[in-house]
């Protein structure tokens, strides 16, 4: 029996190591066909039994989550492969894919016809909020009721006219609503515009074909009056306190004072020169500062237009700005120096206090001087210039010393070609910072922080066709005007922020 026995071990021997050889090659097999099956599954089935399972959730729920999230993903994939068989670039595609939607908008079209200027334009929903720096269309193509289908964004951290916003967005209180009204009756540049004083909606703007237009921007927007009588371009103009009568200058050598209930010339004072900048004291009316090309500040009797008194200084005086009591005028000239004259409020006389050299190489012409009393970065009164050649300055201003400036801050944006102003924000500058609007010949309206030197710009606004050349804002702060070069002013709403 024993031999029986160990006959029957060894004959029984050989049947596992057959068995365990087979099962290898079965699981080699199984491995290469599942690793075959695995590259020919389809993947949206694989990527739903890669979803762990799980006690308390349901199995189908978690499969169909992770096809849908499987789907988008592709789904981004396959437009941006077919937007690039279209010639176009991922950059195109990013701002494709983030354009204003049409129920993001809400703006019903408008007729295209030629009396449709000043139009209102709805305001917008709060979706529309998330673009409010991106683009909207062109002037030209909101004229024929479309909005713009581009949505244009760029990046970077210098200082130039191509300053891109910060991923994280605009400030808030630099939010815009959108367009509130425009204005493209005009056929020729808009040089210069401006608010009323201590006015909210009464705008008037001027253009190089000699024409002064006032009009409304309240929530039936209209042109009130149109002043014809310059022969030239206008270069400036100024509102009296009570906003009665406009006071304009021209590159025609002349001074016109309009009365605006009528919409008539009331009196032409003539020059030798062109006049090139005006100003109306702030305390009495009755005098009125005019800047030409002849190197001269003139004050003359508003009443009788008869010249009071007349200093000369090194160049041309391209702008000027009152402090807010009268007594000192601060002049730009065109070698880009900064002047401050005193002023007698009772007899008009001037006189020369300081002057600040412009520190560039190539001299270029002041644009932009604007005054303000108080800043919270100077603690004190300031003055903001621009130079054609992009040099923005920033002083402070020691009235106990006759108007010393000390500078503060500066800011190199862009070569211009064109005369492009700058404006003060005010309101929004009390809250932090020391904000800045200025126009630029990328057609886009620019906002800067001058606190922020490597990152300036904090928002910009897009709609002009061509360099935009004047900036205003109006009492309240919660409207913008710019205008550009071919004629069309665009009156921006900002968002209220609590």
């Amino acid at each position: 029996m024993n031999g029986d026995a160990s006959d029957i071990t060894a004959e029984e021997d050989p049947t596992p190591t057959t068995t365990t050889t087979t099962k290898e090659e079965n699981n080699k097999n199984s491995d290469r066909n599942n690793k075959e099956n695995v590259n020919s599954m389809d993947p949206e089935l694989f990527s739903c039994l890669l979803q762990p399972a799980s006690a308390d959730l349901d199995p189908g729920y978690i499969g169909i989550r992770r096809l849908l999230l499987f789907r988008k993903a592709e789904s981004g994939v396959r437009g941006r492969l077919d937007w690039r068989c279209n010639g176009k670039g991922y950059v195109a595609y990013r701002n494709y894919i983030r354009r204003p939607r049409n129920w993001e908008l809400q703006i019903p079209s408008q007729a295209s016809t030629p009396g449709n200027s000043g139009r209102w334009l709805p305001s917008l929903s709060p979706h529309s909020l998330m673009f409010e720096v991106e683009s909207w269309s062109s002037s030209r193509d909101l004229r024929n009721g479309n909005l713009a289908s581009s949505h244009r964004t760029s990046f970077s951290s210098t200082a130039s006219d191509n300053d891109q916003l910060r991923r994280r967005g605009p400030e808030p209180g630099y939010s815009f609503v959108g367009m509130h009204c425009i204005f493209d009756q005009c056929k020729a540049s808009v040089t210069v515009l401006k608010f009323g004083h201590m006015s909210s909606d009464l705008l008037a703007y001027g253009a190089s074909d000699g024409t002064l237009t006032v009009c409304t921007v309240s929530e039936s927007p209209s042109i009130i009056k149109q002043l014809n009588g310059h022969s030239k371009d206008v270069t400036d103009f100024d509102f009296t306190s009570n906003n009665q009568y406009i006071a304009s200058s021209s590159m025609d050598k002349t001074v016109r004072v309009w009365e605006l209930s009528k919409g008539i010339c009331i009196r032409v004072i003539y020059g030798v020169s062109p006049q090139l900048c005006i100003r109306f004291h702030p305390v009495n009316n009755n005098f009125l500062s005019v800047g030409n090309a002849n190197k001269e500040v003139t004050v003359f009797n508003f009443s009788t237009g008869r010249i009071i008194n007349k200093l000369v200084l090194d160049s041309e005086v391209t702008s000027m700005d009152h402090d807010h009591t009268g007594q000192l005028i601060f002049c730009g000239d065109g070698q880009g120096c900064i002047h401050s004259v005193t002023m007698d409020s009772h007899s008009g006389a001037l006189s020369r206090s300081h002057r600040n050299r412009s520190t560039g190489k190539q001299k270029s012409p002041v644009t932009t001087v604007q005054y303000r009393s108080f800043s919270l970065l100077a603690r004190g009164p300031v003055l903001l210039t621009c130079t054609q050649d992009g040099s923005l300055t920033f002083f402070s201003v020691a009235l106990e010393i006759q108007g010393y400036l000390t500078l503060r801050c500066s800011l190199k944006l862009a070569s211009r070609v064109h005369s492009i102003r700058v404006s003060f924000c005010p309101l929004l500058s009390l809250e932090k910072g020391e904000y800045i609007v200025a126009g630029s010949e990328d057609s886009n309206v620019y906002f800067y922080d001058l606190t922020r030197p490597k990152h300036a710009c904090v928002n910009k606004l897009q709609g002009h066709r061509f360099p935009v050349v004047g900036v205003a804002w109006n009492h309240g702060e919660n409207l913008l005007a710019s205008s550009d070069l071919y004629g069309v002013v665009i009156v921006w709403k900002r968002a209220k922020t609590s």
